[in-house]
């Protein structure tokens, strides 16, 4: 095998020479950390465990290894494809899910916790603070804060689902991908980190943060600040939906501007998201 490999080796007692990688019949396979040396590695492997979604970086989204099969035979008859995949990863229902969640709730030995102490005692909050409100646009900003001592997120994404997403003017600090399946409905996205400048976001502390700001133009005949409106509708973290706060506690807005103020009217007005896992 080479560009992985197995957690566990099983019993391989009847072979004398040539030690087989593995003889177990349902083998776990792990990817290898990247820079293994040259004879353990195959094309698109080594990654770590992580891939990015096709949409922010296919070159680093696939992830590939090389399995050869001893005692097989050479006929179609002996020589069957391997059956019944699963792939563990983060997500609801998977064993890994399952061990993240004992793990944010075990503390180290030293004592010192794992996760942020906050109200919400969740690992990660999105927050989406309507900052201004012009003529024409109106602007929000997106930060995304990691409450986890012990774990940080590369190449993370956040998937937004908002009505005014058809009329994305200018995405700071973000890269940002509009998400289409049905060509007559505009009202997804996806936002992630800028490679090698904000693609990876660290564990709590100083550094655990990244956020940008997104300028909309608004669309008269649908625009309003009216029953949270101005909020998302759904919020993905790496492919887990977030807990949206209750409708009655979004606040209301004025749709417009003040004709009397000669700069754009700052609205201090945030929704706080929280991923719970």
């Amino acid at each position: 095998m080479v560009g992985a490999q197995t957690t566990e080796q099983g019993d391989c007692s009847k072979f004398k020479a040539n030690m087989p990688h593995c003889c177990k019949k349902i083998p776990t396979v792990v990817d290898l950390l990247p820079g293994v040396p040259y004879n353990q590695q195959f094309s698109n492997c080594c990654k770590g465990g992580v891939v990015a979604a096709w949409g922010q970086d296919p070159s680093a989204s696939v992830s590939a290894f090389q399995v050869s099969v001893g005692l097989a035979g050479t006929t179609n008859k002996t020589v069957k494809l391997p059956k019944n995949f699963t792939l563990l990863g983060p997500g609801p229902g998977s064993d890994s899910k399952l061990l993240s969640v004992v793990g944010v709730n075990t503390p180290k030995k030293d004592n010192s916790p794992l996760l942020q102490c906050t109200r919400h005692m969740c690992p990660v909050r999105v927050h989406w603070h309507v900052k201004q409100n012009y003529k024409d646009y109106w602007r929000a900003k997106v930060a995304i804060t990691n409450f986890n001592y012990r774990m940080n997120y590369t190449q993370w994404t956040l998937v937004v689902q908002h009505p005014n997403l058809n009329n994305v003017t200018q995405v700071f600090s973000f890269d940002y991908k509009p998400l289409v399946p049905y060509e007559s409905i505009n009202d997804t996205g996806m936002f992630y980190g800028m490679k090698f400048f904000n693609d990876l976001l660290m564990e709590a502390g100083p550094k655990g943060n990244v956020q940008s700001e997104v300028l909309l133009q608004k669309d008269q005949n649908t625009f309003t600040f009216k029953q949270g409106w101005a909020f998302p509708r759904k919020v993905y973290f790496n492919g887990d939906e977030c807990i949206l706060p209750p409708p009655e506690s979004y606040p209301f807005l004025p749709n417009s501007a003040h004709k009397t103020l000669f700069g754009p009217l700052t609205l201090l007005v945030s929704l706080f998201v929280f991923l719970l896992v």
